[in-house]
């Protein structure tokens, strides 16, 4: 697995690391989980958005 060096403002880095303990879990599986999530919903939201591109230009072409 390859390693990441990020810059995190000090406090972030702190709730960063309350959440990460208080679910019995590394930081780094936190913030792993985090980017999965926020990848997920924006390829989910890049397929809307080309359905409803196909959609309009349906319509157009009607």
């Amino acid at each position: 697995m390859a390693k990441v060096l990020l810059s995190i403002p000090d406090k972030f880095l702190s709730q960063i690391d309350e959440l990460a303990d208080s679910e019995q879990r590394t930081r780094s599986e936190l913030i792993r989980e985090a980017l999965r999530n926020y990848i997920k919903r924006n390829v989910v939201f890049d397929i809307k958005k080309v359905e409803n591109d196909a959609k309009f230009l349906d319509k157009l072409l009607s």
